[in-house]
C-alpha cells in the first residue's frame, strides 16, 4: 500500500482556475486521490460560509482551515477539537480607526459567521463576503456595532494606500496581530491574531490522520500560503504564485487555469492516468 499523505489546497489562486471554479480535471485527481486513501483538505482565507461549496464538491469529509488559521474546524464532526482564535475587540477598533486615518474603500469584520461592514458601498466585495450568511450582514461604523472578539479584520483599501496601512498595522500591533494580502478574488488585507495561519491548521490535521511532515503536500500562490508552503515536505507554488512564495517552495508547478495541482499530483503520486481523462 502506498504512504498517505496529507494534501493541503489553497482555494482562490490555486485550486480554483480563473473562472473561480475546480476545473473537471482537476476535480479527477483529487478523487484519484482520495481512491488511493489520500487525505485532502482545504487551508484558505475564505470563511466556511464561500468555502463549503468546494469542500461539498469534492466530497470531502476531513477538517477545513478557514480565515487563514483564525478557524480550524471540522464541518461533519461537531464534537471535533476545533480552534477559534479571534483578535481582542479593542485591538480591532484600533485597526478600524487606523483605516479611518489613512482611508480605505471598505471595512470589514467577521466573528465566525457574522459580518460587519462599514460602508455599503454596493462594491463585489459586500457581496462576495454576504454570500452564506444566516443572518444578514450589520452594515454601519464597526467600532459601534461590534461588541465581541472578531475572528478577523478585512481592509479593502485603494491601491496607492496598501503599503501605509500594512507599515501602520505592523507598527502599532506587531506582537498581537499578523496581516496578509490577499492576490484573489479580492484584493484585501486581512488582519488575524498574531502566530495563527494556515501552518497551524495544517499541523492539527496532520496529527489527526497521523501524518508525517515530510508526507504533507501544501499548494499556495500568496503571502497568507507562507507558513503553510515551509511547513510542509513537499510544498508546492503555483506557476501564477508570487515569487517571494516561488523562492521558498520545494516545487513549482503550472499555473492554477492550467490545472497545476492535477498535474503535480498526478506525477508525484502517480496516479492513474486512465481516471484522469479531460
Amino acid at each position: 500500500m502506498k504512504q498517505q499523505h496529507l494534501i493541503a489546497l489553497d482555494l482562490d489562486g490555486t485550486l480554483l482556475n480563473n473562472h473561480k471554479v475546480i476545473s473537471e480535471r482537476t476535480l479527477q485527481t483529487i478523487e484519484a486521490a482520495k481512491k488511493e486513501g489520500h487525505i485532502v483538505a482545504i487551508a484558505t482565507g475564505r470563511p466556511y460560509r464561500v468555502s463549503k461549496q468546494f469542500y461539498h464538491q469534492m466530497g470531502l469529509d476531513t477538517p477545513i482551515v478557514n480565515m487563514n488559521g483564525a478557524l480550524i474546524h471540522h464541518p461533519k464532526q461537531a464534537n471535533w477539537d476545533h480552534m477559534h482564535s479571534p483578535l481582542p475587540k479593542e485591538v480591532a477598533h484600533d485597526i478600524v480607526e487606523t483605516c479611518y486615518n489613512v482611508g480605505v474603500q471598505n471595512i470589514l469584520a467577521e466573528i465566525m459567521d457574522e459580518v460587519y461592514i462599514e460602508f455599503d458601498n454596493s462594491h463585489d466585495i459586500t457581496h462576495f463576503f454576504q454570500a452564506g450568511l444566516e443572518q444578514p450582514a450589520r452594515f454601519g461604523k464597526i467600532k459601534e456595532n461590534l461588541a465581541q472578539d472578531p475572528s478577523s479584520v478585512l481592509i479593502h483599501p485603494f491601491d496607492d494606500r496598501v503599503d501605509e496601512i500594512r507599515q501602520t498595522l505592523t507598527d502599532r500591533h506587531a506582537t498581537i496581530v499578523d496581516h496578509r494580502k490577499w492576490g484573489a478574488p479580492f484584493h484585501v488585507i486581512e488582519v488575524i491574531r498574531s502566530n495563527m495561519h494556515k501552518a497551524v491548521g495544517v499541523q492539527k490535521i496532520a496529527q489527526e490522520y497521523g501524518i508525517s511532515k515530510d508526507r504533507i503536500i501544501a499548494f499556495g500562490d500568496e503571502d497568507n500560503d507562507f507558513e503553510m508552503i515551509d511547513y510542509a515536505g513537499v510544498g508546492v507554488a503555483m506557476g501564477n504564485g508570487i515569487d517571494e512564495l516561488k523562492s521558498m517552495a520545494n516545487e513549482i508547478t503550472t499555473t492554477n487555469h492550467d490545472d497545476g495541482v492535477a498535474q503535480f499530483l498526478e506525477e508525484y503520486l502517480s496516479l492513474p492516468k486512465n481516471i484522469l481523462t479531460k
